[in-house]
């Protein structure tokens, strides 16, 4: 990357492009579909292209790319979101433990649930915006510290800098999955964080077209190569046409970004007025317990809102149905808009609260979100 890629606009747009392609190549890099590249007469040599499972030119642009915007030295991508966060908790020592947010993305609790024994690994959950809850949970074998903020589905807020300080303290490792906020809006690693994990699926892609996940931290990182090699050994990777379409999108992030926060800010403050809805989870409002910490440590406050309808789930249910424009689906950060009643989607273990409605805001007219919404309240 050229050292004069300053602001982030400017990072997603040039970052990764190669300073040695000839002088009349074309502005869109090409896609390299080949599994196989053949090796020089004298041999393969340290840096070659070998086999696309270790590396391959999309992938190694959409590394870099990704590693620029984070502000990390080195990224390591995956295959899907959940892959990224399973690499960060098997390249842990045998016999570690973990703390985790009580209020913390559906997948990553499924991962715990399902292979943390497998992986003699063990996990507690804790209030991560609860800073002695958070120092009295550490055990003498505590490695990692994972956040979470803002949180899934709660959107509750966890000082970073607070957390890395006790973690630095204790010899603890921090991961923020930052797949919410991004990079545009929360830059983990310059508040003490080791590593910061994306679903590439949502921001980064931000056209529900792409799966993908990606690992970052900073030069000479330990945890980035033992994260590398299980990239490598086991094999989740992004395919070269999904590397390059991701890349491709990254050039628009920082723009669309921009309007998802304030689509969103509008959408929470009309949500939050409406007779017909208990409560909103939207740091941006001055009402929510973590906007004084959300304001200091971010730059903008994200395209997801939580809210609760007055009533049941089955009140929730109905008032999701009733949406013409906002899409009922799973998943988020896609230029449509989409809603859920976020505990049917997680399923019989889910802790989320029965009136829970769901919002990804999206790059819609919010004029226009805000009349679905309120059509389907009323």
């Amino acid at each position: 990357m050229k050292k004069s890629l300053q602001h982030l606009e400017t990072i997603a747009i040039h970052a990764g492009m190669s300073d040695e392609q000839p002088p009349n190549s074309g502005i869109v890099p090409p896609l390299e579909p080949s599994t196989i590249f053949e090796h020089r007469p004298e041999g393969w040599k340290e840096g070659d292209w070998n086999y696309t499972r270790y590396s391959n030119p999309n992938r190694n642009q959409l590394e870099q790319v990704l590693a620029a915007l984070e502000g990390g030295a080195e990224a390591v991508t995956f295959s899907s979101g959940v892959a990224a966060i399973g690499a960060v908790f098997q390249a842990l020592p045998k016999g570690a433990h973990v703390l985790y947010p009580e209020d913390v993305y559906m997948g990553t609790r499924t991962l715990i649930r399902e292979y943390a024994d497998r992986w003699e690994l063990s996990f507690d959950a804790v209030d991560m915006t609860d800073l002695d809850a958070v120092e009295d949970a550490t055990q003498p074998h505590t490695a990692l510290l994972w956040l979470e903020t803002p949180s899934n589905p709660l959107l509750h807020i966890t000082d970073v800098k607070a957390i890395t300080d006790i973690a630095k303290g204790k010899n603890i490792a921090v991961c923020a999955d930052s797949t919410w906020p991004t990079p545009y809006n929360l830059r983990p690693l310059e508040l003490g964080a080791d590593l910061v994990m994306h679903s590439t699926t949502k921001y980064f892609s931000g056209h529900s077209d792409i799966l993908g996940g990606v690992v970052t931290g900073p030069p000479d990182s330990e945890w980035i190569a033992r994260i590398r090699t299980i990239q490598q050994i086991q094999g989740a990777v992004p395919s070269p046409r999904d590397c390059w379409l991701l890349t491709r999108s990254i050039r628009t992030f920082p723009y669309r970004m921009r309007a998802h926060n304030e689509h969103a800010q509008r959408i929470a403050e009309f949500l939050d007025d409406h007779k017909q809805v208990e409560q909103v989870f939207y740091p941006g409002l001055s009402s929510h317990k973590g906007h004084e910490i959300a304001k200091n440590q971010m730059n903008g406050f994200g395209g997801m809102i939580s809210f609760l309808i007055h009533g049941d789930a089955e009140r929730a249910l109905q008032v999701v149905a009733q949406s013409k424009l906002i899409l009922r689906a799973t998943s988020l950060g896609g230029v449509e808009s989409t809603w859920e009643h976020r505990k049917t989607s997680e399923g019989e273990t889910s802790q989320t609260p029965d009136n829970l409605i769901r919002l990804s805001v999206g790059l819609e007219h919010p004029d226009d979100l805000i009349q679905d919404l309120r059509e389907a309240l009323n």
